[in-house]
């Protein structure tokens, strides 16, 4: 079994997923007002565990016992400025290269001031390399080059500084040769252990590679690197660790076609990022994240968007899965971004983008997580976007919440890019949670249909343009939650007439910013206050509160006292408004004009 297997299978198991599957037909909520308004089952995935990933990949890169070490047993490699002694067996010395060529432990310490420390042997069985205070320089190479071996594992003991610092340039014994490339390079895989120190400065290419898979269980990083931080080719499984990586291209990076490998999988550890100009993670299929602090910061963050080159605080060719974790993204590119899906279990993300907050080319799931999105150019974005369950509030320049079919390489912006296209398969699912969007364009876009379930929606803007608090081609469906759109009135919708939940859509003479907006029923009880951020000249309201058969009055202005959120008012106390208009709800969608 593979592990993306392995993980859809866990994915069944998961409280979240409580709706039936359906036919086709009931998926096809585009084509008519009486469709099904029920959302398919999608995108639920939950990040497997190491060693579930390792055992669905039969792999023995990570076995009992891998993770400690037996020093009495150990050959020491000791340098000494451009000297190495060796007490023991299995290492062999040609100048200022210390080759180890046999399976077992080394404790390697001191400092080499220009030289290798190399790894290449055809024995069964781990080279465990213990670095107690190692210092490593290479003017001409990498310092750290495993050349072959069935696994090297390092141990970096608590209390131990370690430092690996390669050439600007490296000279290869053959023009066409091509490794290493990396200051910390490993032909096979390659692990690391400890808390103690390593610091990798890269001066020619990569800081640490794997070109098989690469596991870090713990220790304290710092990677200064010319390109790639740290990657591993055909995966790359982070436990715990501390990590300050500056690279110019990407910070973190799987990248094996091979549709079983290429995934990155972090399930704790502490990250601060910087990069130049790459992404902070990057996997070529998933990227599985259950737990950690993350602080991402590319290419000078927000206020750099260029669409020249790949920015992204988190991203996946195929699947983007996001358990749990604590992020704080400020990216040029997008947030978090998948070629393919996302889903967001938990976790608390702080972003702010350049481009689009949170972007799929194919479905977006958010069952729960706490997401602040404090400026994009789109906040959330996919082909089909389905909200179960969390706290979102985003801010973009322009659509808030964006369901449209293709892809956006990096450019849904005029003159920039393929733009996504309308589609009837575009569709947006409410089915719960809290979203609040503050959006310059469109706030909720669908270039298909719309489903709302349950949840709360509110939505400040946009103010003026071709542009609407709702924008939908296909229809819009709701039975529940509550809904508030307000904004201009150039392009404002309701929703479907077909619904099952009653809504008015109410067209005024613009406000100003903060006005109170009031819905009372025929007991002067306010079932509404809300006071848009922007000045807004519609309002779309549907509400469980809204009864068929029942009389309304609306009024703007006055003061609403309570408890507010978002400029949502509860538990409140009406007064002083000025009366526009009143209704008798007769059908389910009521149109009040100026």
């Amino acid at each position: 079994m593979n592990f993306r297997k392995l993980i859809y299978l866990i994915a069944i198991m998961l409280s979240t997923v409580m709706m039936a599957c359906q036919s086709e037909d009931d998926v096809a909520i585009g084509m008519d007002d009486s469709d099904s308004s029920e959302a398919p089952v999608n995108s639920y995935y939950f990040a497997a565990t190491i060693a579930e990933v390792m055992e669905a990949n039969e792999s023995d890169h990570e076995e009992t016992g891998d993770d400690n070490y037996d020093a009495a047993s150990a050959t020491i490699i000791q340098f000494s400025g451009n000297s190495i002694e060796i007490t023991g067996e299995g290492v062999m010395v040609s100048g200022t290269v210390a080759t180890i060529n046999s399976a077992g432990t080394y404790l390697v310490s001191g400092m080499l001031d220009e030289g290798q420390l190399a790894v290449k042997t055809e024995d069964e069985g781990a080279v465990k390399i213990v670095l107690n205070n190692a210092h490593i320089n290479n003017a001409r190479s990498a310092p750290f080059y495993a050349v072959n071996a069935e696994k090297v594992i390092i141990f970096l003991p608590d209390g131990t500084e370690n430092t690996f610092t390669d050439a600007e340039e490296y000279i290869y014994e053959n023009e066409d040769d091509d490794e290493p490339n990396a200051a910390f390079f490993s032909d096979t895989d390659l692990s690391f252990y400890g808390s103690g120190k390593i610091t990798i400065n890269s001066n020619y290419n990569d800081g640490i590679t794997s070109k098989d898979g690469l596991i870090i269980g713990g220790g304290n990083f710092t990677v200064n690197s010319t390109d790639d931080g740290i990657r591993g080719k055909d995966y790359l499984v982070i436990s715990d660790g501390n990590f300050k990586i500056n690279s110019v291209g990407d910070a973190f990076k799987s990248d094996d076609d091979d549709e079983e490998r290429g995934y990155i999988l972090i399930s704790g550890g502490t990250f601060d990022i910087t990069t130049t100009e790459g992404d902070g993670f990057t996997a070529e299929s998933d990227l599985m994240i259950s737990n950690g602090t993350f602080t991402i910061l590319t290419a000078g963050g927000s206020s750099n968007y260029t669409g020249d080159a790949s920015t992204k605080g988190l991203k996946a060719g195929v699947n983007n899965l996001l358990e749990g974790g604590i992020f704080q993204i400020n990216s040029a590119d997008d947030a978090i971004h998948s070629n393919g899906s996302i889903a967001i279990q938990a976790g608390t993300f702080t972003i702010a983008t350049g481009d689009d907050g949170i972007h799929a080319d194919e479905e977006l799931t958010i069952n729960g997580g706490q997401i602040t999105i404090s400026e994009s150019y789109e906040g959330l974005e996919a082909n089909l976007i389905t909200v179960n369950d969390g706290t979102i509030h985003l801010v973009s320049s322009d659509d808030g919440v964006n369901a449209a079919g293709g892809n956006d390489s990096s450019g849904t912006r005029p003159g920039q890019g393929p733009p996504f296209q309308s589609s009837i398969d575009s569709y947006i699912y409410f089915q719960g949670g809290d979203i609040v969007v503050e959006a310059g364009g469109d706030g909720i876009d669908a270039n298909g249909s719309i489903s709302m379930t349950a949840g709360t929606v509110l939505v400040h803007g946009p103010t003026s343009g071709a542009n609407g608090p709702l924008d939908y081609d296909g229809n819009f469906q709701i039975s529940g939650g509550l809904l508030i759109a307000a904004g201009t009135s150039n392009m404002a919708q309701a929703p479907s007439s077909s619904s099952e939940q009653n809504a008015i859509l109410v067209f005024l003479n613009q406000q100003t910013a903060n006005t109170v907006f009031a819905v009372l029923d025929e007991n002067n009880n306010p079932i509404l206050a809300f006071a848009p951020s922007i000045s807004y000249s519609s309002v779309t309201f549907s509400s469980p509160d809204l009864m068929d058969g029942g009389s309304y009055e609306i009024y703007v202005g006055g003061t609403a006292s309570g408890t507010e959120k978002d400029g949502l008012y509860s538990d409140v106390a009406y007064s002083g408004g000025t009366k526009l208009n009143s209704f008798i709800v007769s059908s389910t969608i009521t149109t009040l004009n100026r």
